[in-house]
């Protein structure tokens, strides 16, 4: 390929889809990637397009949930003692992301990406042949107690003037949708409007294969920094070669804002290490996915086995795994679901790329308007793929962006 008109850093789900739809829009398009398609969290996530789930993650609800979670190892969240200097100024960041005016403008906010992003997926599935994946399941959410339920229901109020639909559910009620549920679980709510994509892998896997079929090039390299051109931006990689577009669009997950520092930029990116497990197909007979909030895991049928994963370690890059988490977790999903067979599993830890407030970075960099970043979507980058690949698409060709992208600038921190 000759000159691209754009270059994309990152063969995830969100820099594919970026580089589709900008090759939609008839623009020479390629991709370079430290390791290649689907290698990092596109390929171990939970799969789920979560349109729902419109509420930061930084709110005073968790807030009040933290301290607890923080003295268990093994819980929903933890930061090990080696990172947690490191982390301060993020966790300051999050902290104050956590006030109800903050909280109401980032659910405002992602409300509207979620919206679009889900305007655009079924278009985007069709036009790359990847519809057949798409699977309409819905999501249950499940309570160990009144309490819980209780504590869960501002979320709701909140979900329910944005128009999100669900249903509050007694025991003998979500065994209908999910049968197999221990006792322990009186109380949950279902949402219809949760859809999934039946393996992340497999659906990142083919977009590279409909980028490529349709001209696309995509190139294993790991940029390293960004320098502006007279006609357009140069990427410098590790392995000493330059690369040069008129337009770039960083979208290297949470390795980002390593890159974005090439250009003055101080992005507050922090990396969430996710765990999961992957069973065979026959390990349970999932019918919906199931979350259990309270012990910050879910439970997902995909074409490839049934994963049971989540939770949040703000461990950074260089940690090893510690892959006791997995292990936690699919010892919980056991009580919480009987009849589960635990056997043959596959283990997973992944980099989820997380800004303070919960917001993704999308929008131009500071020193040039030919550097477009895409990126920071932590749990959410397959759910916001094809909204965030729309706005990106929009901003290489001059067009104004769908929605608002204010509230998402790269430089609001």
């Amino acid at each position: 390929m000759d000159k691209p008109d754009v270059i994309v850093i990152g063969a995830g789900v969100v820099g594919l889809s970026a580089a589709i739809a900008a090759q939609a829009r008839g623009l020479k398009v390629a991709v370079i990637d430290r390791t290649g398609p689907a290698a990092g969290a596109s390929a171990g996530n939970a799969g789920a397009f979560a349109f729902t789930d419109i509420l930061p993650l930084a709110s005073p609800g968790i807030l009040k949930k933290a301290p607890k979670w923080l003295l268990d190892p093994l819980g929903p969240l933890t930061i090990p003692p080696a990172y947690a200097v490191q982390i301060a100024p993020w966790m300051f960041c999050f902290w104050r992301a956590c006030q109800p005016s903050r909280v109401a403008h980032s659910t405002a906010a992602q409300t509207a990406l979620m919206d679009l992003s889900r305007a655009e997926l079924e278009p985007f599935l069709t036009a790359t042949g990847t519809l057949p994946m798409l699977r309409k399941e819905g999501n249950l959410q499940v309570y160990e107690s009144d309490a819980e339920f209780r504590a869960s229901l501002p979320g709701w109020d909140a979900r329910q003037r944005h128009g999100i639909d669900f249903r509050h559910l007694r025991a003998d009620e979500m065994a209908t949708i999910q049968p197999g549920l221990s006792p322990r679980f009186g109380l949950g709510t279902f949402t219809p409007g949760w859809y999934s994509i039946a393996d992340p892998k497999l659906y990142t896997l083919a977009l590279a294969d409909h980028f490529r079929d349709r001209g696309g090039l995509v190139e294993t390299a790991e940029a390293t920094g960004l320098r502006s051109i007279a006609d357009g931006v140069e990427i410098v990689t590790a392995e000493g070669a330059s690369r040069q577009a008129g337009k770039v669009v960083l979208a290297a997950g949470a390795f980002s804002h390593l890159i974005a520092r090439s250009l003055g930029e101080n992005i507050p990116l922090e990396t969430e290490r996710g765990y999961n497990t992957t069973l065979p197909a026959d390990a349970f007979d999932l019918r919906t996915q199931v979350t259990f909030g309270r012990h910050g895991f879910v439970v997902t049928r995909l074409s490839s086995g049934i994963r049971v994963g989540g939770a949040v370690e703000l461990g950074g890059l260089d940690l090893p795994p510690n892959f006791r988490r997995s292990e936690a977790m699919l010892k919980k999903a056991q009580a919480f679901l009987p009849g589960l067979k635990p056997e043959g599993g596959v283990q997973w830890m992944g980099f989820r790329p997380s800004l303070p407030d919960s917001l993704p970075a999308i929008g131009r960099a500071r020193a040039t308007h030919n550097v477009v970043y895409a990126f920071g979507h932590g749990h959410l980058g397959l759910t916001q793929s094809a909204g965030t690949a729309r706005i990106v698409a929009d901003l290489l060709t001059g067009q104004a962006p769908a929605i608002d992208i204010s509230p998402f600038s790269p430089q609001r921190f």
